[in-house]
């Protein structure tokens, strides 16, 4: 009768060391680098559809009323056609460059300020309060951005330049960058935070308490399959509901001319109607909830690693 109560202990002990909080540079640091690998690795899986709700969010009716695209299926096979297999991965180098610190800072901001909490209040990070997560979520938000903004604004900008004609040559992420210079690569930065500290603010915290449905009750650990699960679930529905911004910083990043936010919000409504605002959301949902997923995922098996290893 005594080895199951020796299991569970076993069990329980490995349990108190998962979810242990680790703090220090040395920590913060494995952090980052787990959140980089993790955002690489979801991004190179994903980003076809990324350059899809691209053109999609961008996309304007010519003379006769026509868009270009008539959803994303379509727009994926006229990217295959008129530009090539490689066309729809126009822009994924300066992505990965900019991914790196973008998913190592959001991922690994979370991850140290639940913990953070959790130590402060002195419950488990995985029973945070749901305000404390939404806290460290907005945060993590918020902190991303510095990476965020470049990264997206030259991945936009050639994304884009495949739509031009066949004659006119293709710029390259370092003319991208030295067009725009330091001021141009943080333009659209208010839009960028309008919807990456929402979306974090509500990702983060779901993810959070769907992970605890599937807790092993003895172990308190979460199978990884729900770790995924839990990922996609709750990305999807953060994505959709921030489409609306993403929309906005995709017109602002993609020409000089569309003013600020308030008045790229308002003329999209008056000239497009207030449906343009969530134009692209599928493929958006459908790039976001996979690629959180995939992140997460790895990120959580590389902190299982670290943290039995230690």
């Amino acid at each position: 009768m005594s080895e199951p109560n020796t299991m569970t202990s076993t069990y329980a002990e490995t349990s108190a060391q998962l979810r242990q909080p680790s703090h220090g540079v040395a920590q913060l640091l494995q952090k980052l680098s787990s959140g980089a690998i993790a955002g690489i690795t979801g991004t190179m899986i994903i980003y076809p559809l990324d350059i899809v709700k691209t053109r999609l969010q961008n996309q304007r009716p010519d003379a006769r009323g026509v868009l270009p695209y008539r959803n994303g299926w379509h727009c994926l096979k006229s990217i295959v056609r008129y530009e090539g297999f490689r066309g729809v991965y126009r822009g994924l180098v300066p992505n990965l460059i900019g991914i790196t610190p973008e998913k190592a800072i959001k991922l690994a901001v979370n991850d140290y300020t639940r913990e953070w909490f959790a130590e402060r209040l002195q419950v488990a990070e995985t029973h945070l309060p749901l305000h404390y997560g939404m806290a460290a979520g907005a945060t993590a938000g918020l902190c991303q951005v510095i990476a965020t903004n470049p990264m997206e604004i030259v991945k936009i900008q050639m994304q884009v330049a495949g739509t031009r004609p066949a004659h006119v040559p293709k710029p390259t992420a370092w003319e991208v960058v030295r067009q725009l210079g330091l001021r141009g690569l943080y333009r659209g930065t208010p839009a960028t935070l309008l919807r990456d500290v929402p979306f974090s603010f509500l990702f983060f915290p779901s993810h959070a308490v769907l992970k605890t449905f599937f807790e092993d009750p003895e172990t308190g650990v979460t199978p990884f399959w729900a770790v995924f699960l839990s990922g996609v679930t709750a990305a999807f529905f953060a994505a959709g509901a921030v489409t609306p911004a993403d929309v906005v910083k995709t017109r602002l990043q993609v020409t000089s001319t569309a003013g600020g936010v308030r008045q790229c919000f308002q003329d999209i409504v008056r000239n497009e109607g207030p449906g343009a605002l969530f134009k692209g959301w599928l493929p958006r949902c459908c790039i976001v909830a996979p690629l959180f997923g995939i992140a997460l995922l790895t990120y959580e098996v590389q902190q299982r690693w670290f943290r039995r290893s230690e």
